[in-house]
């Protein structure tokens, strides 16, 4: 069963002015901010967007953008001019006085900017303020409210008062307050804006990991897109009262609506944005470990690689190298899986980059991708995953650089094999084979010469 939207906004507008009427029927004709001064000031222009239930749903937008306006209209704090606003399929913009305020009690709750905490009350009854209009009990809220207290780090602090605490406390007890009161959807106007740029972080991952946890549905108000990146599933982002793109983050970053929206996401730490699975490779250089060692060096001579994936019923097992698997058939073994990296561990599809690049750091081989059930899905080279970071195309003149270069000489490869699939073919004194010429050298300067 499919759910219903937890938020439907359809074709918002909200204009101040004499003539509201008038502007609106000029900027649905294509007419600017600007254009319709003479008639209203239009804040908020024909914006439309749907928030799933358990989503972080994030409005982007330099001060002036409307942004702030969207988030008072979704709870009828501010009537729209036209167009209508549901909240899990009650709308909001024809709901009468009473209708409203039951729907503030039981589906949403804010928090705000500047924590907007009672003086007169501690912490603990500051939490416990929304069930106490909602008329529950006293020890009933306030026990819930201890509990929420406990998850966002001030169970400690419970009967301490606001001027008490610091700017970081302060705002988690306005978000404790908003969790307290048991609503589906929290409405966060620029929470965090307020606060020192660690305390920032530390509050953006605990919002991250309660969403996790308790899965309420948020819509959160920004003007800083690093902030949007991390904590939005989707982010719609605003530019003089219409919104320009809605998308998910990665969406936005690799493919900008506009010139304006590629300007806001140039500075963007990209390895915090993208994922292993948005900038893998296919991974062509593979082989089943029951192909055994002579399979493996069959592979790597037909795709001049250095080192290929091994899989077993399309689980990643690890990486075998060329060197190792020469060595190996010079010493008549058979069994790949015995030769398999496996204390190179995979990254998720979903990881970010920064994880990959610790992983790139450390060894020359590409990356291997994995889904939920550890099957081979993609490689990352180093090239690919630099392109990605510098957002450049992975390409070396014409040809896009896959896998690692091989360590060992073509012709070798070649003799290798046809000394063990063909004895008669090439033998030394007394009838035995002759052996592969003297291996390339091990370690960086292999890697010198295979860049030559």
């Amino acid at each position: 069963m499919t759910l219903p939207p937890a938020i439907e906004a359809k074709n918002l507008f909200k204009v101040y002015g004499r003539h509201p009427r008038d502007a609106m029927r000029r900027l649905r004709a294509g007419a600017t901010r600007a254009e319709v001064a003479d008639a209203g000031s239009a804040a908020v222009i024909d914006a439309s967007f749907t928030v799933q239930p358990g989503e972080i749903f994030v409005i982007m937008g330099l001060s002036g953008s409307g942004k702030s306006t969207v988030i008072r209209m979704l709870n009828g704090l501010l009537p729209p001019t036209a167009g209508d606003v549901l909240v899990q399929g009650t709308s909001v913009v024809k709901a009468s006085a009473k209708e409203l305020r039951g729907i503030r009690q039981r589906s949403i709750s804010m928090v705000f900017q500047h924590f907007a905490l009672l003086p007169h009350l501690s912490v603990l009854d500051n939490a416990a303020y929304a069930l106490e209009i909602q008329g529950v009990g006293r020890d009933e809220r306030r026990a819930r409210a201890r509990e929420i207290l406990d998850r966002v780090g001030l169970g400690d602090r419970a009967d301490a008062m606001p001027d008490e605490l610091s700017g970081g406390m302060r705002q988690r007890v306005g978000l404790a307050r908003a969790l307290t009161a048991g609503t589906d959807i929290l409405l966060m106007d620029e929470a965090f804006s307020a606060l020192d740029p660690l305390i920032r972080r530390e509050m953006q991952e605990q919002l991250v990991e309660l969403q996790r946890e308790l899965g309420r549905t948020i819509v959160f108000i920004t003007h800083d897109l690093n902030e949007a990146m991390f904590l939005g599933d989707r982010i719609a982002v605003m530019r003089d009262g219409r919104i320009v793109q809605n998308g998910t983050p990665e969406e936005i970053l690799t493919d900008p609506a506009n010139d304006y929206v590629a300007q806001f996401v140039q500075d963007v730490d990209r390895a915090r944005v993208l994922t292993a699975g948005s900038v893998m490779a296919p991974p062509a250089a593979t082989t089943p470990v029951s192909a055994g060692v002579r399979g493996a060096l069959r592979v790597m001579r037909d795709l001049q690689v250095g080192a290929v994936s091994v899989i077993e019923n399309r689980r990643f097992l690890g990486t075998v190298t060329d060197r190792a698997v020469i060595r190996a058939v010079k010493d008549s073994r058979t069994d790949l899986r015995s030769l398999v990296r496996s204390g190179r561990p995979a990254v998720h599809v979903d990881d970010p980059l920064t994880g990959v690049v610790e992983r790139a750091v450390e060894s020359p081989l590409p990356v291997a991708v994995v889904d939920d059930a550890g099957r081979l899905v993609g490689t990352i080279p180093r090239v690919t995953l630099l392109a990605a970071l510098g957002d450049v195309p992975p390409v070396t003149r014409e040809n896009p650089v896959i896998d690692l270069p091989a360590s060992v000489p073509a012709s070798e490869i070649a003799q290798t094999l046809a000394v063990v699939e063909e004895p008669g073919a090439a033998t030394g004194p007394a009838g035995r084979a002759a052996p592969p010429s003297r291996l390339a050298p091990e370690g960086p300067r292999a890697m010198e010469g295979a860049s030559r």
